[in-house]
């Protein structure tokens, strides 16, 4: 079921940006599929909330997987796209994912470092431990915050941001996120879901300078609430 804006979760918004709470399996802005993106249904509640006429602009400042749920920040105005792209590129927002894994890992917290390589006709990553022609570097750090009856909840801190990173590089190091077929987990989860949730952000206002940090609500399922 995809978002409309009757049932759309906004965290913080002002006159130049919007932060959302998405739903896994919704998609972050239009691709092949045909289905409705997200951005279009911020841009339907915009436009009905301020009475906007015409166009509505919105830029989409970054994305998340179709099965990831959690935080995504959009731009209403260009200068405040302009500015969270540089802010971007220069890694100061801050954003912390949790997941829900198989296998403890080996340590309680470590940092994983890795060299990513995309084949765009699976789309899917796949892990080196020394780069390779195309690869490119890849570094998180996690901790495990809750040990589950089956599972490990673990606090991620993304250093890049690589296609597929956070489900490639736990796979790799053998904690594949529940529900994650494509990364090694042995089943789906019955919504097409994945337990990889973008549950925080911290960055700097782009205009105001204020420092905003937002908490995402976890989807309404049994083994997220075990999580709190």
């Amino acid at each position: 079921m995809l978002s409309t804006k009757e049932n759309l979760q906004v965290l913080f918004e002002d006159n130049h940006i919007v932060v959302v709470n998405k739903r896994a399996g919704d998609i972050s802005q239009g691709d092949k599929t045909g289905d409705k993106p997200l951005s279009n249904v911020v841009k339907e509640y915009v436009k009905e909330k301020y009475n906007k006429p015409g166009e509505v602009f919105l830029g989409v400042v970054h994305r998340l997987d179709r099965p990831t749920s959690g935080i995504i920040i959009f731009a209403r105005t260009s200068k405040a796209l302009e500015r969270l792209n540089k802010m971007l590129r220069e890694k100061t927002i801050r954003k912390t994912y949790w997941a829900v894994v198989k296998n403890q890992p080996k340590k309680a917290s470590d940092t994983l470092i890795h060299y990513l390589k995309k084949n765009p006709r699976n789309n899917k990553s796949t892990a080196y431990n020394k780069e390779i022609d195309g690869s490119k570097k890849a570094v998180l750090h996690y901790k495990t915050i809750k040990k589950l009856d089956h599972y490990s909840l673990l606090e991620i801190d993304l250093e890049t941001g690589r296609h597929h990173q956070i489900r490639c590089q736990l796979s790799t190091a053998g904690s594949p996120i529940k529900g994650d077929l494509k990364y090694g987990f042995n089943r789906s989860n019955k919504d097409g879901s994945i337990h990889l949730h973008a549950r925080k952000i911290n960055f700097t206002h782009p205009v105001s300078k204020e420092k905003i940090s937002i908490t995402a609500p976890l989807s309404e399922d049994p083994i997220w609430d075990s999580c709190t």
